[in-house]
């Protein structure tokens, strides 16, 4: 099974997880557990997006080092970090994109 991101990550999403109701979860699919393979397979690719996007950011304020001495307190990192802590879980956002139809999969053997 493929998943294709349809558009980009909505980062207007509340952060805590709210109840959903199942039926709606299957409609899209059919099945209560091919629903969660496409929603947890989208919620990877939203982790590696995630995770690269803050990686490159926190490298523009890297310095290499050598001793634990010389290590300083940056606060545009700490910034950077405390702004991606706030983001919901990448499986919250997956089965928002999921429920808003945001998310384009297919069957192996479908065209």
């Amino acid at each position: 099974m493929s998943i294709v991101k349809k558009k980009s990550i909505a980062m207007n999403i509340p952060a805590q997880a709210e109840t959903r109701n199942i039926t709606k979860i299957i409609e899209k699919t059919g099945n209560l557990y091919e629903s969660l393979v496409v929603i947890g397979k989208r919620a990877n690719q939203i982790h590696v997006e995630i995770k690269d996007e803050l990686h490159s950011k926190l490298e523009e304020f890297a310095t290499n080092v050598d001793t634990l001495e010389e290590v300083n307190e940056n606060r545009e990192q700490i910034e950077i970090s405390k702004a991606y802590e706030k983001l919901p879980n990448p499986v919250i956002l997956a089965l928002h994109e999921f429920s808003e139809g945001k998310i384009y999969f297919r069957r192996e053997g479908e065209e």
